[in-house]
């Protein structure tokens, strides 16, 4: 498996004060020269973290690939579109959330995502949908021309050391197989951290981890090459 790091968390320490300090842009470039295979960043409408400008110059400097976390909404796709990030993945936002909350309803508005996805596939980009590991939503992810789904692991990290870990890492194995069935690739993400990352590699073919929030909080305690080596290892 491979491991993106999402650097939204360095932007949200620097807009705190203002300023520059820390830059999201130097700590992407720590993320690649420790073991990131590529580098997540979520422009949110409300620009609460990363900014335009950010985005920007990481496709500047990235030697590895930039994955843009983004809403289905035509600035967002818009944006995509001029700068040509390597990926792109489509979550469902609001405004109130602090982080994302639950996967994307691909099923409930299937015509729409499939719309928006077209110029972007065109493009050279590669999409993912992420999605809650519900056999209706990885059905619907495949019919939209999306490359890739990521799966949401927020029930999984919630439930580790609990009766219902089994359940919902279950879940998340068997939305992984019917998706390489169904011809997508297969991401994941939300909630992993150091404890319970480990079992993501007992579900056959993910191809890579997203990990923001744990890293970057590990981080404060060890710095950032050190905390990425460790979530390296664990992915290997």
């Amino acid at each position: 498996m491979l491991l993106g790091v999402n650097i939204d968390h360095i932007a949200t320490l620097r807009n705190a004060r203002g300023g520059f300090e820390p830059d999201p842009i130097l700590a992407a470039e720590v993320c690649e020269e420790n073991g990131a295979t590529s580098i997540t960043a979520h422009l949110r409408e409300d620009r609460r973290h990363m900014k335009d400008s950010d985005i920007k110059a990481l496709m500047k400097v990235l030697k590895t690939n930039l994955n843009l976390e983004m809403a289905v909404t035509d600035e967002m796709q818009k944006i995509a579109l001029e700068i040509k990030p390597h990926s792109v993945c489509l979550v469902p936002e609001k405004r109130q959330e602090v982080t994302t909350e639950g996967g994307l309803d691909v099923a409930g508005q299937l015509l729409r995502i499939t719309n928006f996805i077209q110029p972007l596939v065109e493009t050279g980009i590669y999409v993912s949908l992420f999605v809650d590991p519900v056999e209706e939503q990885i059905r619907a992810a495949a019919n939209t021309g999306a490359q890739f789904v990521e799966l949401h692991t927020g029930q999984y990290s919630i439930a580790f050391g609990t009766s219902e870990e089994q359940n919902t890492f279950n879940a998340l194995s068997e939305a992984s197989r019917l998706a390489h069935a169904l011809g997508l690739k297969v991401n994941a993400g939300h909630g992993l951290n150091y404890q319970n990352v480990h079992r993501m590699r007992q579900i056959p073919d993910l191809y890579e981890l997203n990990i923001g929030h744990s890293i970057i909080s590990r981080a404060v305690f060890t710095g950032l090459a050190q905390a990425v080596k460790e979530m390296k290892e664990l992915v290997k």
